[in-house]
């Protein structure tokens, strides 16, 4: 599914002595926040990034995401890392809970197949052809605890930005049960971290402060090295099921214009749980920023966080 994160957490993380990582939901809330992106999968399919082509290079290494591989993705999304793994070659299974965010992710896959084919058709008869057509994809409708485990197990577990909205009884242990011997749990993550249009995210906070009364003064974006991971490893580990987790770090720089700024805002679960007197608000304070002082356009620096374990 990815990337999101809980409440107005992308734009602020508490000052970081006592930091809630963006994608640490808070149990009462995590049900709910977690179908707000279906709410218009359509709006989450423009403006959600994808992920930075370095992480796909090291699924293949770590992970094993490789052609022919059997990957079981949760909560795949509109499919913004379905389709680069399928391209890769792999057979993937997708696993998600929203309709209307599965409908989109099967048109994505099926346009990126027809231009693979396209592109086939190009290539010199002795090259190997490229694309979604060298792997393949099912995206099933379900929600991953309660969706029954096929007999034959897969090589890798995948899930990009979505782990964090699994219940947390069952996610490690599941995942397990659903890989082979040695085969790989690999969960993405990400964090807004600070760099970028840094005095924009300093400033933005008075919105906040101003619509989400959730808002804590003084927060700021935390410095890439201090972004803790250990919660993701202590809780693999916990299950006794795996490895020791092998973690690779991303920053990635994305410049936004206003328009698409707020488009980005809107498929955040904390933003669209606002009641909408609040969130038309905020929107509009930070439009008014961005355009009044930032000449219509902002970067935001994203950490993502790739987290390898094997399965024993």
């Amino acid at each position: 599914m990815p990337p999101d994160t809980d409440a107005h957490a992308q734009e602020q993380a508490h000052t970081y002595a006592h930091a809630r990582r963006d994608d640490q939901p808070e149990e009462t809330r995590r049900v709910r926040l977690s179908r707000t992106f279906d709410e218009d999968a359509e709006l989450y399919d423009r403006a959600r990034p994808g992920y930075p082509p370095e992480l796909y290079d090291d699924l293949v290494d770590l992970a094993g995401a490789r052609p022919g591989r059997r990957v079981l993705e949760i909560g795949c999304g509109t499919g913004q890392a379905t389709v680069p793994l399928a391209a890769l070659g792999c057979r993937i299974t997708a696993v998600e809970a929203g309709p209307r965010m599965a409908a989109v992710a099967r048109r994505n896959l099926a346009e990126a197949e027809a231009e693979a084919e396209v592109g086939a058709e190009d290539e010199d008869e002795d090259e190997d052809g490229v694309g979604v057509g060298g792997g393949s994809a099912e995206v099933v409708t379900a929600e991953f605890e309660n969706w029954p485990l096929p007999a034959e197990p897969f090589d890798v577990v995948l899930a990009a930005t979505a782990f964090h909205w699994i219940d947390p009884a069952v996610r490690v242990s599941r995942a397990a049960d659903a890989l082979r011997p040695g085969g790989a749990l690999a969960v993405v993550r990400g964090q807004h971290v600070r760099g970028g249009t840094e005095e924009f995210f300093v400033e933005v906070q008075r919105c906040y402060e101003r619509f989400d009364p959730a808002t804590q003064p003084g927060t700021r974006p935390p410095e890439a090295d201090d972004v803790d991971n250990s919660d993701h490893a202590e809780e693999v580990a916990r299950s006794g099921r795996f490895g020791e987790t092998v973690f690779r770090r991303y920053a990635w720089d994305l410049t936004y214009t206003t328009a698409e700024y707020l488009d980005v805002l809107r498929t955040y679960s904390g933003h669209r749980a606002l009641p909408d007197a609040a969130r038309n608000g905020l929107l509009a304070c930070v439009a008014g920023l961005i355009d009044g002082r930032y000449d219509g356009r902002v970067t935001k620096r994203y950490l993502i966080e790739l987290a390898v374990s094997q399965r024993n």
